[in-house]
Protein backbone atom coordinates (compact mmCIF):
# COMPACT_ATOMS: atom_id res chain seq x y z
CA UNK A 1 0.00 0.00 0.00
CA UNK A 2 2.99 2.46 0.68
CA UNK A 3 4.27 2.02 -2.34
CA UNK A 4 1.74 4.93 -3.38
CA UNK A 5 4.01 8.13 -2.76
CA UNK A 6 2.42 10.77 0.03
CA UNK A 7 0.81 13.42 -1.87
CA UNK A 8 1.53 11.92 -5.58
CA UNK A 9 -2.20 11.67 -6.38
CA UNK A 10 -4.70 14.39 -5.87
CA UNK A 11 -8.16 15.03 -5.27
CA UNK A 12 -8.92 17.65 -8.45
CA UNK A 13 -12.76 18.00 -8.74
CA UNK A 14 -15.57 17.65 -6.54
CA UNK A 15 -19.66 17.77 -6.67
CA UNK A 16 -23.10 16.69 -5.18
CA UNK A 17 -25.30 15.49 -7.42
CA UNK A 18 -29.58 16.41 -6.90
CA UNK A 19 -29.80 16.09 -3.06
CA UNK A 20 -32.79 15.19 -0.71
CA UNK A 21 -35.75 14.11 -2.44
CA UNK A 22 -34.85 14.03 -6.56
CA UNK A 23 -37.09 14.02 -9.50
CA UNK A 24 -38.73 10.96 -10.30
CA UNK A 25 -37.89 8.46 -12.48
CA UNK A 26 -33.69 9.30 -11.05
CA UNK A 27 -31.92 6.09 -10.58
CA UNK A 28 -28.83 5.48 -8.40
CA UNK A 29 -26.46 5.86 -11.94
CA UNK A 30 -28.23 8.98 -12.85
CA UNK A 31 -27.03 10.31 -9.87
CA UNK A 32 -23.55 8.86 -10.06
CA UNK A 33 -23.01 10.25 -13.97
CA UNK A 34 -24.92 13.97 -12.80
CA UNK A 35 -22.11 14.07 -9.91
CA UNK A 36 -19.34 12.88 -12.33
CA UNK A 37 -20.02 15.62 -15.05
CA UNK A 38 -20.28 18.42 -12.40
CA UNK A 39 -17.20 17.23 -10.89
CA UNK A 40 -14.85 17.51 -14.43
CA UNK A 41 -16.51 20.65 -15.01
CA UNK A 42 -15.68 21.99 -11.41
CA UNK A 43 -11.79 21.09 -12.41
CA UNK A 44 -11.87 22.10 -16.13
CA UNK A 45 -11.45 18.22 -17.17
CA UNK A 46 -14.74 16.20 -19.87
CA UNK A 47 -15.40 13.17 -19.87
CA UNK A 48 -13.00 12.15 -22.26
CA UNK A 49 -10.00 12.11 -20.31
CA UNK A 50 -11.76 9.79 -17.64
CA UNK A 51 -10.33 6.22 -17.99
CA UNK A 52 -10.84 4.90 -14.31
CA UNK A 53 -14.20 4.52 -12.51
CA UNK A 54 -14.55 3.65 -9.24
CA UNK A 55 -17.77 3.77 -7.43
CA UNK A 56 -20.50 1.86 -5.11
CA UNK A 57 -24.10 2.08 -4.27
CA UNK A 58 -26.51 -0.64 -2.54
CA UNK A 59 -29.16 -0.50 -5.07
CA UNK A 60 -26.46 -2.37 -7.92
CA UNK A 61 -24.53 -4.77 -7.34
CA UNK A 62 -22.46 -4.43 -10.63
CA UNK A 63 -22.25 -0.32 -10.51
CA UNK A 64 -19.21 -0.40 -12.03
CA UNK A 65 -20.51 -1.96 -15.12
CA UNK A 66 -23.88 0.23 -15.32
CA UNK A 67 -21.60 3.31 -15.05
CA UNK A 68 -19.52 2.47 -17.63
CA UNK A 69 -21.86 1.49 -20.05
CA UNK A 70 -23.86 4.89 -19.18
CA UNK A 71 -20.98 7.04 -19.46
CA UNK A 72 -20.19 4.72 -22.51
CA UNK A 73 -16.36 3.81 -20.65
CA UNK A 74 -15.76 0.52 -21.97
CA UNK A 75 -11.68 0.58 -21.52
CA UNK A 76 -12.07 2.31 -18.10
CA UNK A 77 -9.88 0.58 -15.24
CA UNK A 78 -13.08 -0.31 -13.03
CA UNK A 79 -13.42 -0.78 -9.12
CA UNK A 80 -16.38 -1.50 -6.85
CA UNK A 81 -14.99 -2.36 -3.88
CA UNK A 82 -18.52 -1.97 -1.77
CA UNK A 83 -18.09 -2.21 2.25
CA UNK A 84 -20.82 -0.07 3.36
CA UNK A 85 -20.51 3.95 3.84
CA UNK A 86 -16.28 3.76 4.20
CA UNK A 87 -15.66 2.59 0.55
CA UNK A 88 -15.27 5.87 -0.74
CA UNK A 89 -12.09 6.21 1.32
CA UNK A 90 -10.95 2.96 0.69
CA UNK A 91 -11.87 4.21 -3.33
CA UNK A 92 -9.39 7.19 -2.65
CA UNK A 93 -6.59 4.54 -1.76
CA UNK A 94 -7.21 1.93 -4.81
CA UNK A 95 -7.33 4.97 -7.10
CA UNK A 96 -3.87 6.51 -5.77
CA UNK A 97 -2.41 3.14 -6.50
CA UNK A 98 -4.21 2.84 -9.82
CA UNK A 99 -2.35 6.65 -10.69
CA UNK A 100 0.85 5.63 -9.72
CA UNK A 101 0.77 1.91 -11.28
CA UNK A 102 -0.50 3.99 -14.88
CA UNK A 103 -3.60 1.97 -14.42
CA UNK A 104 -5.51 5.28 -15.45
CA UNK A 105 -4.76 9.07 -15.51
CA UNK A 106 -7.84 10.78 -14.40
CA UNK A 107 -9.81 8.72 -11.92
CA UNK A 108 -13.35 9.28 -10.95
CA UNK A 109 -14.88 8.33 -7.50
CA UNK A 110 -18.82 8.31 -7.85
CA UNK A 111 -21.43 7.56 -5.69
CA UNK A 112 -25.40 7.56 -5.93
CA UNK A 113 -28.49 6.53 -3.71
CA UNK A 114 -32.36 7.08 -4.29
CA UNK A 115 -33.23 5.66 -0.65
CA UNK A 116 -35.52 8.35 0.55
CA UNK A 117 -37.63 7.93 -3.21
CA UNK A 118 -37.48 4.44 -3.44
CA UNK A 119 -38.17 3.31 0.63
CA UNK A 120 -34.76 2.42 2.28
CA UNK A 121 -36.26 -1.31 2.60
CA UNK A 122 -35.85 -1.46 -1.40
CA UNK A 123 -32.53 0.62 -1.46
CA UNK A 124 -30.74 -1.75 0.51
CA UNK A 125 -32.21 -5.01 1.59
CA UNK A 126 -30.86 -6.76 4.77
CA UNK A 127 -28.66 -10.27 4.44
CA UNK A 128 -29.69 -12.71 6.29
CA UNK A 129 -27.22 -13.37 9.30
CA UNK A 130 -27.83 -16.83 10.73
CA UNK A 131 -26.78 -15.60 14.24
CA UNK A 132 -28.35 -12.34 14.48
CA UNK A 133 -31.42 -12.51 12.38
CA UNK A 134 -33.44 -14.66 14.22
CA UNK A 135 -33.45 -12.36 16.80
CA UNK A 136 -34.77 -9.59 15.09
CA UNK A 137 -33.04 -6.36 15.68
CA UNK A 138 -33.44 -3.36 14.59
CA UNK A 139 -30.53 -2.59 12.49
CA UNK A 140 -28.79 -0.81 12.19
CA UNK A 141 -30.09 1.76 15.18
CA UNK A 142 -29.73 -0.98 17.54
CA UNK A 143 -26.47 -1.67 16.79
CA UNK A 144 -25.37 1.59 17.77
CA UNK A 145 -27.15 1.99 20.18
CA UNK A 146 -25.35 -0.95 22.22
CA UNK A 147 -21.94 0.75 21.52
CA UNK A 148 -23.85 4.20 22.79
CA UNK A 149 -24.93 2.14 25.83
CA UNK A 150 -21.52 -0.09 26.36
CA UNK A 151 -19.66 4.13 26.20
CA UNK A 152 -22.31 5.37 28.66
CA UNK A 153 -21.67 2.36 31.21
CA UNK A 154 -18.03 2.19 31.07
CA UNK A 155 -17.13 6.10 30.62
CA UNK A 156 -20.02 7.76 32.06
CA UNK A 157 -21.23 9.21 29.09
CA UNK A 158 -24.45 10.82 29.02
CA UNK A 159 -26.89 11.14 26.26
CA UNK A 160 -26.70 15.02 27.05
CA UNK A 161 -22.90 14.89 25.75
CA UNK A 162 -24.18 12.53 22.49
CA UNK A 163 -27.23 15.49 22.12
CA UNK A 164 -24.25 17.65 22.07
CA UNK A 165 -23.19 16.26 18.57
CA UNK A 166 -26.38 16.30 16.96
CA UNK A 167 -26.45 20.29 17.96
CA UNK A 168 -23.58 20.90 16.66
CA UNK A 169 -24.11 19.41 13.41
CA UNK A 170 -27.14 20.97 13.00
CA UNK A 171 -25.28 24.45 13.90
CA UNK A 172 -22.79 23.70 10.94
CA UNK A 173 -26.32 22.96 8.40
CA UNK A 174 -27.32 26.28 9.33
CA UNK A 175 -24.22 27.61 7.40
CA UNK A 176 -24.86 25.17 4.27
CA UNK A 177 -27.32 26.16 1.63
CA UNK A 178 -27.62 22.75 0.64
CA UNK A 179 -28.33 21.31 4.01
CA UNK A 180 -31.60 19.15 3.86
CA UNK A 181 -32.58 20.37 8.02
CA UNK A 182 -33.26 24.06 8.14
CA UNK A 183 -34.31 24.55 11.26
CA UNK A 184 -32.84 25.28 14.75
CA UNK A 185 -32.00 21.99 17.06
CA UNK A 186 -31.32 22.16 20.92
CA UNK A 187 -29.97 19.98 23.54
CA UNK A 188 -33.88 19.81 24.86
CA UNK A 189 -35.28 18.73 21.38
CA UNK A 190 -32.52 16.01 21.17
CA UNK A 191 -34.03 14.81 24.61
CA UNK A 192 -37.11 14.64 23.85
CA UNK A 193 -37.52 13.11 20.98
CA UNK A 194 -39.09 10.20 19.78
CA UNK A 195 -36.73 6.70 20.99
CA UNK A 196 -35.86 4.78 18.30
CA UNK A 197 -33.50 2.11 20.01
CA UNK A 198 -32.25 3.61 23.80
CA UNK A 199 -30.21 5.42 24.39
CA UNK A 200 -30.38 6.65 20.36
CA UNK A 201 -34.02 9.19 19.61
CA UNK A 202 -34.75 9.92 16.53
CA UNK A 203 -31.81 13.25 16.67
CA UNK A 204 -29.24 10.98 17.59
CA UNK A 205 -30.03 9.27 14.13
CA UNK A 206 -29.35 10.15 10.37
CA UNK A 207 -30.94 11.25 8.30
CA UNK A 208 -33.09 9.49 5.15
CA UNK A 209 -32.29 11.20 1.97
CA UNK A 210 -31.65 10.40 -1.66
CA UNK A 211 -28.07 11.92 -3.00
CA UNK A 212 -24.85 11.49 -4.36
CA UNK A 213 -22.13 13.12 -5.94
CA UNK A 214 -18.21 12.64 -7.32
CA UNK A 215 -14.61 13.50 -7.11
CA UNK A 216 -12.15 13.46 -9.61
CA UNK A 217 -8.30 12.29 -8.76
CA UNK A 218 -4.85 12.86 -10.66
CA UNK A 219 -1.65 12.92 -10.05
CA UNK A 220 -0.40 16.11 -8.47
CA UNK A 221 1.69 17.06 -11.28
CA UNK A 222 -1.07 17.06 -13.57
CA UNK A 223 -3.18 18.62 -11.10
CA UNK A 224 -0.85 21.88 -10.93
CA UNK A 225 -2.35 22.54 -14.38
CA UNK A 226 -5.95 22.38 -13.70
CA UNK A 227 -8.78 24.94 -12.84
CA UNK A 228 -9.02 24.68 -8.71
CA UNK A 229 -6.48 24.34 -6.08
CA UNK A 230 -5.09 20.58 -5.95
CA UNK A 231 -5.89 18.83 -2.64
CA UNK A 232 -3.43 16.10 -2.41
CA UNK A 233 -4.18 12.62 -0.15
CA UNK A 234 -1.24 12.52 2.16
CA UNK A 235 -2.10 9.35 4.12
CA UNK A 236 -4.40 6.66 3.74
CA UNK A 237 -5.54 3.44 6.35
CA UNK A 238 -8.07 0.81 6.57
CA UNK A 239 -9.29 -1.71 8.89
CA UNK A 240 -12.14 -4.31 9.01
CA UNK A 241 -12.56 -5.57 12.41
CA UNK A 242 -16.12 -7.74 11.89
CA UNK A 243 -19.17 -8.05 9.90
CA UNK A 244 -21.80 -8.56 12.52
CA UNK A 245 -22.43 -6.34 15.28
CA UNK A 246 -22.57 -9.94 18.10
CA UNK A 247 -18.65 -10.65 16.64
CA UNK A 248 -17.21 -6.52 17.19
CA UNK A 249 -14.07 -7.19 19.70
CA UNK A 250 -14.96 -4.15 21.97
CA UNK A 251 -18.18 -1.89 21.46
CA UNK A 252 -16.18 1.22 22.98
CA UNK A 253 -13.46 0.95 20.33
CA UNK A 254 -13.31 0.94 16.35
CA UNK A 255 -11.06 0.06 13.46
CA UNK A 256 -10.55 3.96 13.46
CA UNK A 257 -7.80 3.69 15.67
CA UNK A 258 -5.87 1.50 13.05
CA UNK A 259 -6.87 2.89 9.98
CA UNK A 260 -6.12 6.16 11.73
CA UNK A 261 -3.10 5.33 12.75
CA UNK A 262 -1.94 4.13 9.12
CA UNK A 263 -3.20 7.36 7.68
CA UNK A 264 -1.38 9.32 9.87
CA UNK A 265 1.82 7.38 10.03
CA UNK A 266 2.15 7.77 5.75
CA UNK A 267 1.01 11.53 6.09
CA UNK A 268 3.50 12.54 8.88
CA UNK A 269 1.26 14.14 10.87
CA UNK A 270 -0.87 13.73 14.36
CA UNK A 271 -4.10 14.83 15.46
CA UNK A 272 -2.88 17.90 16.58
CA UNK A 273 -2.14 18.72 13.25
CA UNK A 274 -5.49 18.28 11.86
CA UNK A 275 -7.43 21.54 11.09
CA UNK A 276 -10.49 19.96 9.99
CA UNK A 277 -12.09 16.55 11.10
CA UNK A 278 -14.92 15.08 8.29
CA UNK A 279 -15.97 11.95 10.76
CA UNK A 280 -18.76 9.90 9.34
CA UNK A 281 -21.95 10.16 11.68
CA UNK A 282 -24.70 8.26 11.24
CA UNK A 283 -25.07 8.24 14.85
CA UNK A 284 -23.91 10.72 17.54
CA UNK A 285 -22.13 7.98 19.00
CA UNK A 286 -20.04 7.57 15.75
CA UNK A 287 -18.47 11.29 16.07
CA UNK A 288 -17.52 10.46 19.86
CA UNK A 289 -15.55 7.29 18.96
CA UNK A 290 -14.03 8.49 16.56
CA UNK A 291 -12.77 11.40 18.18
CA UNK A 292 -11.36 8.82 20.52
CA UNK A 293 -9.48 6.60 18.06
CA UNK A 294 -8.24 8.54 15.91
CA UNK A 295 -6.55 10.22 18.74
CA UNK A 296 -8.33 13.83 19.45
CA UNK A 297 -8.83 13.17 22.99
CA UNK A 298 -8.41 10.17 25.06
CA UNK A 299 -10.37 6.78 25.01
CA UNK A 300 -13.83 7.58 27.31
CA UNK A 301 -13.34 10.99 26.57
CA UNK A 302 -15.24 12.08 24.17
CA UNK A 303 -18.51 12.38 25.77
CA UNK A 304 -16.77 15.54 27.83
CA UNK A 305 -14.77 16.47 24.45
CA UNK A 306 -17.87 17.63 22.70
CA UNK A 307 -19.39 19.66 25.57
CA UNK A 308 -20.42 23.11 25.45
CA UNK A 309 -20.51 23.45 21.83
CA UNK A 310 -16.41 22.17 21.33
CA UNK A 311 -16.95 20.75 18.05
CA UNK A 312 -20.10 23.77 16.72
CA UNK A 313 -18.77 26.10 14.53
CA UNK A 314 -16.50 28.31 16.61
CA UNK A 315 -15.63 25.30 18.61
CA UNK A 316 -12.22 24.24 19.62
CA UNK A 317 -12.17 21.40 16.34
CA UNK A 318 -13.96 21.87 13.31
CA UNK A 319 -15.99 18.61 12.90
CA UNK A 320 -18.93 18.05 10.03
CA UNK A 321 -18.60 21.30 8.64
CA UNK A 322 -21.25 20.68 6.23
CA UNK A 323 -23.93 19.54 9.15
CA UNK A 324 -23.24 16.06 8.67
CA UNK A 325 -25.31 12.41 7.68
CA UNK A 326 -27.00 13.60 10.97
CA UNK A 327 -28.46 17.26 9.26
CA UNK A 328 -27.08 18.07 5.77
CA UNK A 329 -27.83 14.58 3.74
CA UNK A 330 -27.47 10.88 4.38
CA UNK A 331 -28.44 8.45 1.07
CA UNK A 332 -27.37 5.20 3.08
CA UNK A 333 -23.64 5.49 2.43
CA UNK A 334 -22.15 8.88 3.64
CA UNK A 335 -18.47 8.48 3.11
CA UNK A 336 -18.25 10.29 -0.43
CA UNK A 337 -19.59 13.77 0.74
CA UNK A 338 -17.06 13.34 3.65
CA UNK A 339 -14.29 14.02 1.12
CA UNK A 340 -16.11 16.57 -1.03
CA UNK A 341 -16.72 18.77 2.07
CA UNK A 342 -12.95 18.33 3.05
CA UNK A 343 -11.76 19.41 -0.38
CA UNK A 344 -14.05 22.15 -0.39
CA UNK A 345 -12.51 23.19 3.39
CA UNK A 346 -9.05 23.13 2.24
CA UNK A 347 -10.20 25.23 -0.96
CA UNK A 348 -11.30 27.55 1.00
CA UNK A 349 -14.47 27.83 -1.06
CA UNK A 350 -17.36 27.15 1.93
CA UNK A 351 -18.56 30.47 2.78
CA UNK A 352 -20.25 30.81 6.10
CA UNK A 353 -19.18 27.63 7.09
CA UNK A 354 -15.50 27.82 6.14
CA UNK A 355 -12.69 27.31 8.99
CA UNK A 356 -9.63 29.86 8.52
CA UNK A 357 -6.57 28.20 7.44
CA UNK A 358 -7.31 25.10 6.69
CA UNK A 359 -4.58 23.18 5.68
CA UNK A 360 -5.19 19.54 6.58
CA UNK A 361 -8.24 17.49 6.93
CA UNK A 362 -8.94 13.95 8.68
CA UNK A 363 -11.53 12.23 6.72
CA UNK A 364 -12.95 8.91 8.41
CA UNK A 365 -15.52 6.68 6.69
CA UNK A 366 -17.25 3.94 8.02
CA UNK A 367 -19.23 0.91 6.79
CA UNK A 368 -21.72 -1.52 8.31
CA UNK A 369 -21.58 -1.40 11.54
CA UNK A 370 -18.67 -0.32 12.89
CA UNK A 371 -17.39 -2.68 10.86
CA UNK A 372 -15.05 -1.26 7.67
CA UNK A 373 -12.99 1.88 8.82
CA UNK A 374 -11.02 4.14 6.30
CA UNK A 375 -9.24 7.23 6.84
CA UNK A 376 -7.68 9.76 4.70
CA UNK A 377 -5.55 12.24 5.66
CA UNK A 378 -5.65 15.34 2.56
CA UNK A 379 -3.83 18.94 2.45
CA UNK A 380 -3.61 21.74 0.74
CA UNK A 381 -0.30 22.14 -1.38
CA UNK A 382 1.10 23.85 0.77
CA UNK A 383 1.49 20.65 3.18
CA UNK A 384 3.46 18.82 0.10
Amino acid sequence: MHAVRRGAAAIVGAAESDLGHVADGMSPIDLMAQGTIRALADCGLTLADVDGLFCATTQGRTSAMSLAEYLHKPDAYVDSTIVGGSSFEIHVAHAAAALALGLCSVAVIAYGSTQRSVGRKQASVREVNPYETPFRPFLPASAYALAASRHMHQFGTTRRQLAEVAVAARQWALLNPAAWEKKPLSIEDVLGARMISYPLSVRDCCLVTDGGGAIVMTTTERARDLKQKPVPVLGFGQAITHASITSMPDLTETGARASGDAAYRMAGLGPAEIDVAALYDAFTINTILFLEDLGFCPKGEGGRFVEDGAIAPGGRLAVNTNGGGLSYCHPGMYGLFLLIEAVRQLRGTCGARQVGGANTAMVHGNGGVFSAQASVVLGSMATL
